[in-house]
């Protein structure tokens, strides 16, 4: 590798390093520490890498006389940089058929070269500054090198481009993709626009939990504030439902933490009124067939807004607000004509789960009869927060 591939590769790990054990790489890695990166690359990934492979790089970054080289294969590095942009689970056999050009490394390492080049090219003075610019940029550079908790403690998306490659670039990966409905997801220009298709992540002992063209990302944070923004969705029929879901894996199966809007028309044999509703649901995994309803809040009645068709405008904007400190969960709900209508707090509670994960989805449970309606997105933004 090259030098600038090399410092491409180091940033890499140690990114690699702070979203395995969240905290700054301060020398080699120890066996047992290789260990354990490998195997959480492969349990997020599908992919293996050697330990012993690590162990040297570990030494290899951490060296400043660089008196040993390393050249790590470019599936290798594929492999850790999929890890460190949330890519979907794969297998070496999917990959040698559908991405053996190793994109991921490739899309890394240009993110990465993009962001070199604007610094130096920041630095560019006239000749009698260029000494001081190329030692500002020298210095900034690997202050940024080894301050990764400081990397990405904020992400917005305004979804102004939804194309899969964009999405990709921003850190997103599709889930259970859907072609017929992926396709329409820019039916409102700079919206993204998910479909309420069949599918729920609600153990049901008969029939599989799946969300189609549930978008993700890796979430590195410990604690945090996430939020996200819909444009005048406005359920009818159980179960159509839209809005945010932190899991601890990929495959549905292990514990989540759910927050959405909601129709219900359920009460277990008691007759009350139609609800749309904000509700929260939390899983605790395998084993486990039935999740906890943890909030369950009415906002809107069908019946109502029958009688009073303005009461409409207070799903014109609506807003979901999902706040971590340690195992303190907040769960908080926006709705209103204007969009900066103020929150309110809908339930709080601990809960024992480290997400791994955060998705913007829409549902409509596994009822075929349910209609399928679009839900539009046009904001999410998530944030570090301190956990103390």
């Amino acid at each position: 590798m090259n030098n600038t591939d090399n410092l491409a590769f180091a940033a890499l790990f140690k990114e690699v390093y702070f979203m395995c054990f969240g905290q700054q790489m301060d020398g080699p890695l120890s066996e047992t520490e290789s260990k354990l990166l490998c195997n959480k690359v492969l349990d997020r990934t599908g992919l293996s890498i050697g330990w012993k492979s690590v162990k040297n790089y570990s030494f290899f970054i951490t060296d400043g006389k660089n008196t040993k080289t390393e050249n790590p294969s470019t599936a290798t590095l594929d492999t850790l940089a999929r890890y460190a942009l949330g890519a979907p689970y794969t297998t070496e056999i999917q990959r040698k058929d559908n991405e053996d050009h190793y994109p991921y490394w490739f899309l890394y390492r240009e993110k990465f070269n993009q962001s070199y080049l604007n610094a130096y090219a920041k630095s560019w003075r006239p000749i009698t500054l260029m000494i001081l610019g190329a030692v500002t940029v020298v210095v900034t550079f690997i202050f940024w090198l080894n301050l990764p908790t400081e990397i990405g403690l904020e992400f917005t998306d305004k979804f102004k481009n939804v194309s899969d490659t964009s999405l990709v670039n921003r850190g997103w990966f599709v889930k259970d993709k859907d072609e017929k409905y992926w396709e329409q997801n820019a039916s409102l220009k700079g919206q993204l626009t998910l479909y309420t298709l069949k599918g729920d992540n609600w153990p049901d002992p008969s029939n599989k939990q799946n969300i189609r063209n549930l978008l993700l990302r890796a979430l590195p944070y410990d604690c945090f504030t996430a939020e996200v923004h819909l444009n005048n969705f406005i359920p009818q029929q159980e179960w159509q439902q839209a809005g945010l879901l932190l899991l601890e894996d990929t495959t549905l199966s292990g514990k989540s933490v759910r927050l959405s809007i909601a129709f219900n028309d359920f009460f277990g044999g008691f007759k009350k009124p139609d609800e749309i509703l904000v509700q929260a649901i939390t899983s605790t995994g395998v084993g486990f067939i039935k999740p906890e309803e943890i909030a369950h809040k009415p906002i809107m009645y069908p019946d109502s807004m029958k009688l009073t068709p303005l009461q409409l405008n207070m799903l014109q904007n609506s807003a979901l607000r999902i706040e971590k400190h340690g195992k303190k969960f907040r769960f908080l709900y926006s709705g209103g004509i204007t969009e900066n209508t103020a929150f309110k707090e809908v339930v709080s509670q601990e809960l024992d789960i480290q997400p791994k994960y955060i998705g913007i989805f829409a549902i409509k449970g596994f009822k075929d009869s349910t209609t399928v309606i679009p839900a539009h997105f046009t904001f999410f933004k998530i944030a570090a927060n301190p956990c103390q």
